[in-house]
């Protein structure tokens, strides 16, 4: 069943791909009227989550970015497709790094290195990075229940010189990797909801009190890796830019929960210069604390 259903939607995701981008996106104004006003996808959510982390805004001003937010998913959705047939030379020109020479610097003190960054703007073409870096390139992503797909998935990422690992393989994989002395770049998005049961701090995110991920800290400190933060930018349609921000010197000394607590911190300034560029689907506030 799986490889039918692969078969049937390939030919679909194929033709896609190879749209130019001023038809890809009038495809993507017409998956958004769908998706938005017919099938409402996640609306309540949405909804919910914009009213509870952005209280200072009049409901007039949170459903322009509420729409505004639909609209951005449905492009980086055709986008992520898209990265099927696009070129380096063509990414390049999508999506910059204001400052590569952060990152570079960082690499030559020797250590593996964490980028944390957060679900907005284009986290997928993020994977462009890896070209840039001396390091091998890991990036985190949840498996995909068809095999066919997630290998589809894997090979996309591959033309970008990203090596995927799934949640499961990152802690052996990094544990290899330092025994083995061999320095890597990992990619983590640490910003949407922990399971309760894998829960060891709560923090405030956009001002609520929330569980949050510790992962990244904890490797950071368990493996002495260094931590920079990636910023991303949608500077027009179709077009995004990078920045890196250092955020400690020496992270396996600071204080815990510090790493995870300040990378929060930044992912809501981020949201409050530009919300409608955030990934507002996810049930990021469902838990409460007991």
């Amino acid at each position: 069943m799986q490889l039918l259903v692969f078969f049937l939607l390939y030919p679909i995701i194929w033709f896609i791909s190879i749209l130019p981008f001023r038809i890809l996106y009038l495809f993507s104004d017409i998956v958004y009227g769908l998706v938005y006003y017919i099938i409402g996808y996640r609306k309540k959510i949405v909804r919910h989550n914009l009213a509870i982390a952005l209280p200072h805004l009049s409901k007039k001003e949170r459903l322009a970015i509420e729409k505004k937010s639909y609209h951005h998913l449905c492009d980086m959705f055709l986008e992520m497709i898209k990265t099927m047939s696009l070129s380096e030379k063509e990414m390049d020109k999508r999506f910059t790094f204001t400052n590569l020479e952060t990152l570079t610097n960082m690499e030559k003190e020797g250590k593996s290195i964490a980028v944390m960054m957060a679900h907005y703007a284009s986290y997928e073409w993020a994977i462009s990075l890896n070209k840039y870096s001396s390091l091998t390139s890991y990036a985190i992503y949840k498996k995909i229940a068809n095999k066919h797909f997630d290998k589809l998935v894997k090979d996309i990422r591959l033309k970008f010189k990203a090596v995927l690992i799934t949640t499961s393989e990152t802690i052996p994989t990094i544990e290899k990797n330092y025994r083995d002395q061999h320095l890597g770049l990992y990619g983590f998005a640490s910003d949407q909801s922990p399971q309760l049961s894998k829960t060891h701090h709560w923090g405030t995110f956009m001002g609520l009190e929330t569980p949050v991920h510790t992962g990244a800290e904890m490797l950071v400190k368990r493996f002495d890796m260094n931590v920079i933060f990636l910023k991303v930018k949608k500077v027009k349609r179709g077009y995004y830019e990078a920045t890196f921000e250092t955020m400690f010197d020496q992270p396996s000394t600071v204080p815990n929960y510090q790493i995870s607590d300040e990378f929060l911190r930044r992912v809501e300034k981020q949201i409050l210069e530009a919300p409608e560029y955030y990934l507002w689907t996810h049930k990021r506030w469902k838990h409460k604390k007991k």
